[in-house]
């Protein structure tokens, strides 16, 4: 046995366990907290608060008298609220029938309404939270492009000859005008027109004076990103690679990969890549994708799994607090946005139920991420705990959104549902998300 062979796949192994757990303590720690917090806000004592299952490797009992405590199995957690008769907070008449009223009022079952429907709401709300501030915050971090445009740093490329430099405005490349950033379409028609060559003449200021110099394709093929899970993924490639030739062919734009693979109907394409000065071969197996598009509705592509990026990062300025909140706010809509009109789309069969991942996809995607760096695994914990918050928001019993149909039924009807009714839809409730875990991870395994 090549026991040194196998140093990488358990090394690739430890990571995506590491990461998987990591994103999901954070996810829930933060879940579990806010059912935490606003239930003691609003009067509810907790007992417990537990990070994983299992028996206990470290506990401590705050001045409020609930217990932190750190579990030995670290794949989710709970807040055990005063009254409960276990870690999934299901209540009994035993289990608080011999408390004082001042006692009862400090249990979940013998709280107000409002206080109840605040505390179960908060879990999911806290993750939405968390996803807009991390959002906001690495939407600061990158900053925002200075207008004009201008030249920050030039990408490594295979080109020679290149005179661009930074602190350079272009005005125009090949002839055609540089467009403004915010239009899409002039953006696109700008990308389609250029010609495909290594070099092109770029027109920029340059210290007070209009010059003539050679610039890379702005649109190079040049790897920004890797897609977790993809062909690109899976076959080794990085981002800062630079696909120099598909299918035998040279290419310098990134528009030349994108129609190859797009017109590939799922065939095996060999590619040539510029790594750091040397040269590597590749054969990717594209894969089907189903995108939402903006005018609505779901088209299937055939995608390798790369992200394009410019030859250049753009001069930077700060992004103001304002227009961070803001873009955060939208990334997390999106994000809501997007998964329900996935799930409805899966559901009606326009998209493939593959576009599902489960706990073994999550943990690829995890691991995959985090070795992409800090900031990509962070954008990664963002988006699951949105779709975390979103999730726990579906009318199911047994989940926080169905809950929250029982107390909406009792602020109706001025009384909760009957205990029989509980246990049946509860029931229910439990069958339908341990099937939607069998069906996800039957995903994981089958799905190519």
């Amino acid at each position: 046995m090549d026991v040194v062979g196998l140093l990488p796949q358990f090394g690739n192994l430890f990571m995506t366990i590491a990461a998987f757990v990591v994103a999901l303590s954070v996810i829930v720690a933060v879940h579990e907290y806010g059912h935490y917090i606003v239930g003691r806000w609003s009067g509810i004592k907790a007992d417990v608060f537990s990070l994983g299952f299992g028996p206990v490797l470290f506990s401590r009992v705050d001045k409020h008298g609930t217990r932190w405590q750190f579990a030995l199995l670290p794949f989710g957690g709970y807040v055990r609220f005063k009254g409960d008769a276990n870690a999934a907070s299901a209540n009994t008449t035993d289990t608080i029938s011999d408390l004082s009223p001042e006692e009862r009022r400090q249990t979940m079952q013998g709280a107000p309404l409002w206080a109840r429907s605040a505390t179960v709401a908060a879990g999911p709300v806290f993750n939405f939270i968390l996803s807009f501030f991390v959002f906001a915050g690495l939407l600061m971090a990158g900053g925002k492009a200075i207008e004009p445009l201008t030249i920050g740093e030039l990408k490594p490329l295979p080109v020679e000859g290149v005179m661009l430099q930074t602190g350079d405005v272009p005005i125009s490349i090949a002839g055609l005008p540089w467009p403004d950033r915010t239009d899409r379409e002039a953006n696109d028609a700008f990308s389609e027109a250029l010609p495909n060559e290594p070099l092109l003449d770029y027109v920029v200021h340059r210290d007070g004076s209009v010059v003539t110099v050679k610039g890379p394709h702005p649109l190079p093929p040049l790897a920004d990103r890797i897609i977790p899970l993809s062909a690109a993924y899976t076959a080794g490639i990085r981002a800062g690679d630079v696909i120099t030739a598909i299918d035998g062919e040279p290419i310098y734009a990134f528009s030349q990969l994108r129609k190859t693979v797009e017109s590939s109907e799922g065939r095996a394409i060999p590619i040539k890549i510029w790594r750091a000065g040397e040269m590597v071969d590749f054969v990717l197996v594209p894969k089907r994708s189903d995108e939402q598009q903006t005018e609505g509705g779901y088209k299937t592509f055939w995608r390798i799994g790369i992200g394009s990026s410019s030859a250049f990062k753009p001069a930077t300025q700060n992004l103001d607090v304002i227009s961070a909140l803001q873009g955060g706010a939208k990334s997390v809509w999106a994000v809501i946005t997007g998964s329900l009109s996935g799930l409805y789309h899966m559901i009606t069969g326009a998209i493939s139920s593959c576009n599902m991942s489960g706990p073994i996809g999550i943990a690829k995607a995890s691991g995959a991420m985090a070795s992409q760096g800090a900031m990509s695994f962070v954008e990664f914990i963002a988006l699951l705990s949105a779709a975390v918050g979103l999730l726990n928001l579906m009318p199911i019993p047994v989940l926080d959104g169905g809950h929250l149909v029982f107390f909406g039924y009792e602020a109706v009807f001025k009384k909760p549902p009957s205990e029989r009714a509980l246990r049946v839809l509860m029931g229910v409730g439990l069958t339908l998300v341990l099937g939607l875990m069998v069906f996800a991870l039957s995903n994981d395994l089958f799905c190519p």
